[in-house]
């Protein structure tokens, strides 16, 4: 049996792409290659049909079946999270159960657009959670920069109270190092609530600051998911100045990566470059790299080789 989410959870679980073709159709031989590639790189485990695997445009079978087919791929290697955000409750318990029948060990869940007050979340995620029920583990995406929902420290503690499914934050907001950091103080001085799983996203931007405010790894789709597992493994063990010379050398294929709505087209290109899926295209309407784009990352890229060979 696939083990569940919890508040012990660490690590990095990558954030997946979904392959397309270049007829924008789901690309499943691309798939299975992606999914052996992040597996390969020694991530803890994976998040599927989040933001970044544009499950936005997909209709809700479709969106089931790319989960089928991507947990069927992983078959119990990692654990999966599926991402299950929809402004429909139906399709979001829908496929929440598939997925947990399929063998997820829990979902992803973002607040709805519109949602201006903290009692207006809290009173959305008690219809979600009633709806879930109790047994599925449930990650609270914090992304205000897309759902334009900004989630208090103190709304978030009331949650974590009032919903014991609910076992980690995914860390998004921009600025958030704060956030982080009073979402963990206020577990460690009240030993009445509980202390959630903290991952870190936004491509990983601000990785080493989180890690050092209290994160428990990172859930991010950067496209060298290898750099991710080894500076939360060597925050891990206490080698914070080696963690952050890894990290800096990565830094600028990351800043580049993370350019709102074009970072996508930049993260499957370099999949692409790195074998690890065939077509680089996003779904229509998506971004696409320009002949221009395509010499500045090779640029990047072939600096980043220059630096790792520097402080191997």
């Amino acid at each position: 049996m696939t083990s569940r989410l919890t508040e012990q959870t660490k690590g990095v679980y990558i954030i997946s792409a979904t392959p397309f073709d270049g007829t924008g159709a789901f690309d499943t031989e691309s798939t299975d290659s992606l999914m052996d590639f992040y597996i390969s790189k020694q991530v803890t485990g994976m998040t599927i049909l989040g933001m970044m695997g544009e499950a936005v445009k997909m209709s809700s079978d479709e969106a089931e079946r790319v989960m089928l087919h991507m947990i069927g791929r992983v078959d119990g290697r990692v654990p999966v999270i599926v991402g299950i955000s929809d402004p429909g409750l139906s399709n979001m318990e829908r496929l929440a159960k598939s997925s947990m029948d399929a063998g997820a060990c829990g979902v992803m869940i973002a607040p709805i657009s519109g949602l201006r007050t903290d009692e207006a979340i809290h009173n959305y995620f008690d219809q979600v959670f009633a709806a879930l029920g109790p047994d599925i583990p449930v990650c609270y995406q914090d992304y205000p920069l897309t759902t334009n929902v900004f989630t208090s420290v103190s709304c978030f503690n009331k949650m974590v109270r009032d919903f014991d499914q609910l076992v980690m934050f995914k860390h998004e907001d921009c600025p958030g190092l704060v956030k982080l950091s009073r979402i963990r103080k206020t577990a460690e001085d009240d030993k009445t609530l509980r202390r959630v799983s903290i991952l870190a996203g936004n491509g990983g931007l601000y990785l080493p600051q989180e890690m050092a405010r209290g994160a428990d790894g990172a859930m991010t789709g950067f496209a060298y998911p290898e750099m991710l597992v080894t500076v939360v493994n060597l925050y891990g063990e206490g080698k914070t100045d080696q963690a952050q010379d890894l990290f800096d050398a990565y830094l600028p294929v990351i800043r580049y990566e993370q350019q709102p709505g074009f970072g996508l087209a930049v993260r499957k290109e370099v999949l692409r470059r790195r074998g690890a899926i065939a077509n680089a295209s996003t779904r229509a309407p998506g971004p696409k790299l320009s002949a221009l784009d395509h010499d500045e990352l090779s640029g990047l890229l072939a600096r980043l080789e220059i630096k790792l060979k520097e402080i191997a």
